[in-house]
């Protein structure tokens, strides 16, 4: 049998597969983003003092840090489940932007830290508090990255994974910043930092798994 007989063959009977958009697949995580967004603030779970706290140095710099990086990754991460993507420079980019997000923690200051002890700013009860209310605020997300990556074709799918929840993880980040009572970038640094990091941890373990099944 010739190698034309056989590919027609194999083809023979093979629904046709949707050409992979990274315009669409965009538009659909941000529908997601936007529905979960709407529902979270929908609940008034947005912290009393809100209006007073936006404009400060200190809400601009979470608020705006946290959107960027969500942005920036969840692109680098769809733009990694086309064979064409480069996940490897994905993770290169998102890890500078990160450590140029926490040199510019270390300039605000919100004026509620004066005086304190590293323990009292840390405060590590409500830290893993607000890593676990990251974590699961970032599960929709996750969820969402997981069924795009089911419709990609990653050529590196650990490090797709690992880009998809670090975008997840700073989204949910970022929605748990609008209720977060805390005004220290220390302590916002290290628990959101960590609570991130179990996202990506995660999703590095769990989304290549169903990928290849």
């Amino acid at each position: 049998m010739s190698h034309d007989a056989l590919i027609d063959q194999l083809a023979t009977g093979l629904p046709p597969v949707r050409r992979w958009s990274m315009a669409r697949e965009t538009a659909l995580l941000l529908a997601m983003a936007g529905g979960e967004l709407a529902l979270f603030l929908g609940l008034g779970v947005m912290r009393p003092d809100m209006s007073h706290m936006i404009a400060t140095p200190y809400m601009l710099w979470k608020l705006g840090s946290l959107a960027l990086l969500a942005t920036v990754a969840s692109i680098m991460a769809i733009r990694s489940l086309s064979p064409l993507g480069s996940a490897r420079r994905g993770l290169t980019l998102i890890s500078g932007l990160a450590a140029s997000v926490l040199a510019i923690a270390m300039l605000i200051d919100p004026g509620a830290a004066g005086g304190l002890s590293i323990g009292h700013r840390l405060s590590p009860l409500h830290g893993m508090g607000c890593a676990v209310a990251i974590i699961v605020l970032s599960l929709p997300m996750v969820g969402g990255m997981a069924w795009l990556m089911r419709r990609g074709a990653p050529v590196d799918a650990t490090r797709s994974a690992m880009i998809a929840g670090l975008a997840a993880g700073c989204w949910g980040a970022f929605l748990f910043s609008f209720c977060c009572p805390s005004d220290d970038p220390l302590y916002v640094a290290l628990w959101y930092m960590i609570g991130c990091a179990i996202v990506a941890a995660m999703a590095r373990w769990l989304l290549p798994r169903g990928y290849r099944l």
